[in-house]
């Protein structure tokens, strides 16, 4: 009868797997906030944004759905336009396009699901991703 390893050296090499499949992506998310950081300037940023809620909010989301990504990186860009002053409103509205928008995978979407799916789906998307930031801003300042 075959003895099974204890659940602590299970754990480890699942961990150690894991660490293995996503370092590329860990790499790859370091080396986009340093070009961010190196790249894009401050005074663009805030040439980009202008304060205004309604207008930072569709720039958010416009820019979110052009630069469509994974949420774990939308985070940290987030992050680090809250740093460089950028309104809340337009922070969230990147954030939940930058995951829920896809320009750029518009053509693939519209073979795989039909085009009456694709821009309903889009749609929406560009509205909710407008109304839950405002909904959130909002509940943020209530709550605080």
């Amino acid at each position: 009868m075959k003895q099974e390893q204890p659940t602590f050296f299970k754990a480890l090499v699942s961990a150690i797997q894991m660490l293995y499949t996503i370092a590329p992506m860990l790499l790859a998310v370091i080396g986009m906030v340093g070009l961010f950081q190196t790249f894009i300037t401050p005074e663009m940023l805030h040439s980009l944004f202008k304060g205004s809620t309604l207008y930072d909010t569709f720039v958010g989301t416009i820019t979110g759905g052009i630069s469509v990504g994974q949420p774990f990186l939308s985070y940290i860009i987030g992050g680090e336009l809250l740093e460089e002053g950028i309104s809340l409103y337009a922070v969230t509205s990147f954030i939940l396009s930058f995951v829920s928008l896809g320009l750029i995978q518009l053509p693939l979407e519209y073979s795989l699901f039909g085009i009456r799916f694709t821009i309903v789906r889009n749609l929406l998307s560009f509205l909710f991703a407008i109304l839950v930031s405002w909904a959130t801003v909002i509940t943020l300042e209530i709550l605080s």
